[in-house]
C-alpha cells in the first residue's frame, strides 16, 4: 500500500495560479461563490455576454472537489435512464440526455475557442456487467436511453483484455483534465473583465434588494445576483440538505504500460461499482484510473481498506505497475438522481445555487454554467424545472426517508462516550473526539504531539465530528461537512469553524444560567 505521501489526485502537479484575497468592498452584475466548475463556468458564461463578475474562493480555483474528480464528460449517468424515467417520466429523462450531451458539446467548443490546452478528446463509455450477474439492467438501460433521445449500442463486450461480460457502448462520451481547463478558463473571464479573488471567505450571504457577500475579512461584495457555487450550499440550513446526501468515494491511479489498457471510459453495475478512465502519464506510461468503494461521509474511517479493495479489483484486471496517488472526494447525491440548480428556495429572487452533482460534477456544473446564466439573463430554458431546485419528487419519498433516517441516527452520538478516554491515547498525527463532562471535544495531536482542541459540534446543523484517518479532517456524519484537523471549515453545509473548546464552554454555561 503506498505511504501517506501518495494521498494526492492525478491533477496534483498541475498548478492553477493563485490569485489574489479581495481587500476592499466592491460592487458588481454577479457574485459568484465558489472557483470550482459550476462556479468558473458560470463566470466564463456570464462574462462573454457583457456582465460584470466576480468570484471569490476562500482556497484555489478548482481547489475544492473539482480537483479530485476522475472528470468524465458523459451523458452515461450514474443514476440509470430508467431510474431517471421512473422518477421524473419520459420527458424528464430526455432532458437529462439532452442537457448532459450540451454540457460535454460546450466544455469542447470552448476549449477549441478559448484554445485551452487540457487534453481533452471524445472516446467511447462502455457500462457493462460482470460474467455471472443478471443482463437485466442493460436491457432496460438500453430501451430507457433510447426514449431519452440516445443511440447506445449492445455489444458482447467492452474492449478490455479481460472478459467483462456484455457491455452498453455510449458514443461521443469525453475526458479532460479539469484544472488545466479551469485555468484557461480565469484567463479568458479575467480577460472579459471579470475579477477572481482567491483566499477570501464568504461568511454571510444575502439576497434582496440590497444582496450581498459578506467576506471573513470585513469586506463585502454588493451585486444584482449572486450564485452559490460551493458544491453543498453553505446559505441555508434545510432547504436543500434535507433532499441529498454526502458520500465519500475513494480512488487510485497506478502506472500501466502505454497502449496496454484500450482508451475508454468504463463503468460497471455491482455493488461496490467501478468507474474507470485512463490518462497519458509520461513517455511509455499511462494512468489507469480506477474509483469506487462510496460510503457516507463521515460514517466509516476504513480507507485503507477501500483502497486494498481497488487495487485488488483493478490487479486482478489491468498490468498495473506501482500505485502513483490515491484520494478521494465527496459526492453529493441527490435523492432523486438529479442536481439541485436554479434559484435558491428560501431567497428565490436574486440568489442561485448549484449542487448535487450526483457523481456527474463535470457535466452538472457544466449545465449549471448554462442554465443560471440563462436564468439571469432572463430567457427560458426547458431545463429549468427538471432541475428546479425547490421541487418535491414523490416518487423519491422511500429514498428522502431512508437519508433522513440515517441523519435523525447520527444525533445519538451527542450521548455517548467519547472515541478514548484521555487526549494522551492519541498518537501523534491523530485525531479522536472525547467526552468532558457534557462536551464532545474534537482533540487533534500535531506531529510534535502537542494536543489542539476544538467543539466537536457541526456548526450546520449539531452532529458531531469525526475523526478522518486518511485525510487528516473532522467529517460530519449528517450532511457531509468537513473541517481540517485544526478546525477550520473546507467543505459545506458548515460555513465557520469549528470554535475553541473555551468557547463552547462559555457558550453552554450561557445557555445554563
Amino acid at each position: 500500500m503506498p505511504n501517506e505521501q501518495t494521498v494526492s489526485s492525478w491533477m496534483a502537479t498541475a498548478e492553477v495560479p493563485l490569485r489574489d484575497p479581495l481587500t476592499e468592498s466592491i460592487s458588481t452584475d454577479v457574485c459568484i461563490v465558489g472557483a470550482g466548475i459550476a462556479g468558473i463556468t458560470t463566470a466564463y458564461l456570464l462574462a462573454s455576454e457583457g456582465k460584470a463578475v466576480v468570484v471569490l474562493d476562500d482556497g484555489a480555483i478548482g481547489g475544492g472537489m473539482t480537483g479530485r474528480t476522475t472528470a468524465h464528460l458523459v451523458n452515461a449517468l450514474d443514476d440509470r435512464y430508467f431510474d431517471l424515467e421512473r422518477l421524473h417520466g419520459e420527458a424528464g429523462a430526455r432532458l437529462a440526455a439532452e442537457s448532459h450531451t450540451a454540457a460535454i458539446a460546450l466544455v469542447e467548443k470552448i476549449v477549441a475557442k478559448e484554445g485551452i490546452d487540457c487534453n481533452f478528446s471524445r472516446l467511447d463509455g462502455y457500462l457493462f456487467v460482470p460474467p455471472g450477474e443478471s443482463l437485466d439492467i442493460l436491457e432496460d438501460e438500453l430501451q430507457a436511453a433510447a426514449r431519452a433521445g440516445l443511440k447506445l449500442e449492445r455489444v458482447d463486450r467492452s474492449p478490455l483484455d479481460y472478459d467483462t461480460g456484455p457491455a452498453l457502448r455510449f458514443p461521443k462520451q469525453a475526458q479532460f483534465h479539469p484544472l488545466k481547463y479551469l485555468a484557461g478558463l480565469a484567463t479568458a473571464i479575467e480577460r472579459l473583465g471579470g475579477r477572481i479573488y482567491c483566499g477570501t471567505h464568504a461568511a454571510e450571504i444575502k439576497g434582496g434588494d440590497q444582496a450581498q457577500v459578506s467576506c471573513a475579512n470585513g469586506v463585502a461584495v454588493s451585486a444584482a445576483a449572486i450564485v452559490v457555487a460551493t458544491n453543498s450550499p453553505v446559505n441555508d440550513l434545510f432547504a436543500i440538505h434535507t433532499k441529498q446526501a454526502a458520500y465519500q468515494t475513494y480512488v487510485i491511479a497506478a502506472r500501466v504500460p502505454h497502449g496496454a489498457v484500450t482508451e475508454a471510459l468504463y463503468w460497471d453495475t455491482p455493488n461496490p461499482y467501478h468507474y474507470v478512465r485512463l490518462q497519458e502519464l509520461d513517455e511509455g506510461f499511462d494512468l489507469v484510473i480506477v474509483g469506487g468503494e462510496d460510503h457516507k461521509t463521515g460514517q466509516r474511517d476504513d480507507a485503507d481498506t477501500r483502497f486494498a479493495n481497488l487495487e485488488k479489483w483493478s490487479r486482478e484486471r489491468f498490468p498495473l505497475q506501482e500505485i502513483v496517488y490515491r484520494w478521494s472526494g465527496e459526492v453529493l447525491e441527490p435523492v432523486d438522481g438529479v442536481a439541485f440548480i436554479g434559484r435558491n428556495p428560501m431567497d428565490k429572487d436574486n440568489v442561485y445555487i448549484a449542487t448535487g452533482d450526483s457523481g456527474n460534477g463535470m457535466t452538472h456544473g457544466t449545465i449549471a454554467g448554462i442554465l443560471i446564466t440563462d436564468l439571469i439573463a432572463g430567457r427560458e430554458n426547458e431545463w429549468e424545472k427538471l432541475y428546479e431546485p425547490s421541487r418535491k419528487t414523490l416518487r423519491a419519498f422511500p429514498t428522502f426517508a431512508q437519508e433522513n433516517i440515517n441523519v435523525a441516527v447520527q444525533f445519538a452520538d451527542l450521548v455517548t462516550p467519547g472515541d478514548v478516554d484521555s487526549v494522551d491515547e492519541i498518537r501523534p498525527g491523530a485525531g479522536a473526539v472525547i467526552r468532558r463532562g457534557a462536551l464532545k471535544v474534537a482533540a487533534y495531536s500535531d506531529e510534535s504531539g502537542r494536543v489542539h482542541e476544538r467543539s466537536a459540534i457541526c456548526r450546520h446543523l449539531g452532529c458531531v465530528v469525526d475523526w478522518n484517518t486518511l485525510e487528516k479532517t473532522w467529517d460530519c456524519p449528517c450532511h457531509g461537512s468537513r473541517y481540517d484537523a485544526l478546525g477550520k471549515v473546507i467543505q459545506g453545509p458548515a460555513n465557520s469553524d469549528l470554535p475553541e473548546v473555551e468557547s463552547q464552554e462559555l457558550s453552554a454555561k450561557s445557555n445554563s444560567a
